[in-house]
């Protein structure tokens, strides 16, 4: 999983925080929802501009943040 393909940067969108790509859903939005325990159906419900690819970026982002403990991510500068 190439999850930099999914996650950007975008210091206009949700004050720069990690989002899933082309949406304005923040990326701990999805990690916060799966540590809680609902089920990826049921996220994907919520959200229904998300892919179940990006349920799995948003978890492979998060392993690298633990593994890592800081990222640099490449800077979107459109909106």
């Amino acid at each position: 999983m190439e999850w930099q393909s999914r996650i950007s940067v975008n210091p206009r969108v949700c004050h720069g925080k990690a989002c899933i790509r082309g949406t304005r859903i923040m990326a701990s939005v999805v990690i916060d929802n799966l540590a809680a325990g609902i089920p990826r159906a049921e996220i994907l419900t919520s959200y229904p501009t998300l892919q179940p690819e990006d349920i799995d970026a948003a978890l492979a982002f998060a392993a690298e943040l633990a593994r890592e403990g800081t990222i640099a991510l490449p800077l979107e500068t459109s909106a």
